[in-house]
């Protein structure tokens, strides 16, 4: 099987901006070959108050599923643009609480699972340290 380049970046949130302390709690991940884009999340409750007792985690689940549902829509405001296009705007820069990372770019023969790879990588290693 061929191996095809793709692109990902990191989902975090910041939850002081201020501050600038952040946290990963996801991965995009956009494969123009395989006509791939997916975003998985997963918010570590107790890290996220270790920074920020007071975090609103109800609002935060809630703009994590926006970049789930962004990739995945069949309705919505970007449901009518390409993927690249989606991805685009998904990683574009922001000065909110929830951010993407720098995108960087990979080779893979299987996008899904590269994906869980980077999850676990990314944002599961904390854990398994904490272990």
């Amino acid at each position: 099987m061929s191996r095809d380049a793709y692109e990902y970046a990191v989902i975090r949130v910041i939850p002081r901006v201020e501050r600038g302390e952040q946290i990963n709690v996801g991965v995009l991940l956009y494969c123009q070959p395989r006509s791939y884009l997916c975003a998985r999340v997963d918010l570590d409750e107790s890290r996220l108050h270790a920074l920020d007792p007071s975090a609103d985690v109800p609002a935060l689940r809630q703009a994590l599923a926006a970049y789930q549902l962004t990739c995945d829509a069949s309705s919505g405001p970007l449901s009518s643009q390409p993927l690249g296009a989606r991805f685009r705007w998904l990683t574009a820069p922001r000065s909110t609480i929830v951010q993407t990372g720098p995108v960087h770019a990979g080779l893979t023969d299987d996008p899904d699972a590269e994906l869980d790879r980077l999850l676990t990588t990314l944002v599961h290693i904390s854990r398994s340290l904490q272990q």
